[in-house]
């Protein structure tokens, strides 16, 4: 039991020192369920696939959970924000277990961190499927936290682009921060980024987390470079409390925003219900989403809502 509140305090002052996340602003009710998701198990998922693999998709995805998307295009397989673990920075428990286990996960091309943050950035998770990992991309200043895998490793400048077993990744700028300690707020000024997936005609913007604010221009920006975005995958949560979120956090509102900015064909929402955020309540985001849905009059198949475990077909 000494261990137990050892880890929650230590998660508490890594919570506070590492989340740019509203959960830092939010301490009673986040602590609160996290604490009691500490002593119980994740909800387990039932019918798990085992092999992700779909014969005759052009595009398909996969989601694992919270930012972690195991996208296929073609033969080629990249997984974004990998986290498997049960726990990021000690505190924050799973409420569902990942929508795969790591032992039927195909041989991923290329890995993608969108930014440092402990719920994107997870070592252990890292350690679990280094076997699986053909190459590591991670934002600008990145590295400095990557320790030596047996993969390799590199980090990518806004606006560059690296080509990888035939996939092109470019890395556009977008609304939130990159630090992981705290004190490395200003050391790494563009450790965050969004993700530009192409390969073979088909497109992916995968945008990690980010904030919206009608004055920016990175999304109209990121359209001009690419005018044909088959599928946008962004962040719908934290939701609450507005005031602070909105310009480091999407709510399902300004996730749309950004995807008519982006000019996608369709979205697929995540970053939501895999663990406790802020003042958010389970099935919030997804349930707002739908409410912005039917005022935009937008259907079903130009905003795919998943379940984690769920796999969906988007072109063949």
């Amino acid at each position: 039991m000494k261990s137990v509140f050892v880890k929650i305090l230590l998660g508490c002052t890594i919570l506070f020192s590492t989340y740019s996340c509203t959960a830092i602003l939010s301490t009673s009710n986040t602590v609160g369920s996290s604490i009691s998701a500490l002593f119980s198990s994740p909800k387990e998922i039932e019918n798990k696939i085992t092999n992700p693999k779909v014969d005759d998709a052009r595009l398909a995805v996969l989601w694992i959970g919270h930012a972690t998307m195991l996208i296929q295009i073609d033969d080629k397989f990249i997984l974004t924000d990998p986290v498997f673990t049960e726990t990021v920075a000690f505190l924050s428990k799973r409420l569902i277990e990942p929508g795969i286990d790591v032992e039927n996960l195909p041989e991923i091309d290329v890995a993608l961190i969108s930014h440092l943050h402990p719920d994107h950035l997870s070592f252990g998770s890292l350690e679990m499927i280094e076997h699986k990992i053909g190459e590591l991309i991670v934002p600008e200043g990145g590295l400095i936290y990557i320790p030596n895998y047996d993969f390799e490793s590199n980090d990518l400048k806004w606006w560059n682009t690296t080509v990888i077993n035939g996939v092109k990744i470019t890395s556009a700028p977008v609304l939130h921060n990159g630090m992981r300690y705290g004190l490395d707020y200003d050391w790494l000024p563009r450790a965050f980024t969004s993700y530009i997936i192409e390969y073979n005609g088909v497109t992916v913007y995968f945008g990690g987390d980010t904030g919206y604010d009608s004055t920016t221009t990175v999304f109209k920006e990121t359209a001009k470079r690419f005018p044909k975005i088959d599928l946008a995958i962004l962040p719908i949560a934290p939701i609450h409390p507005r005031e602070y979120s909105y310009i480091r956090h999407t709510d399902p509102r300004d996730a749309l925003l950004v995807s008519k900015e982006l000019k996608a064909e369709r979205m697929i929402p995540m970053h939501y219900d895999t663990f406790a955020e802020a003042y958010d309540t389970l099935g919030e985001a997804e349930s707002l989403m739908k409410q912005e849905m039917l005022k935009s009059n937008l259907t079903r198949d130009e905003v795919i809502i998943l379940k984690i475990g769920e796999q969906i077909t988007l072109l063949k």
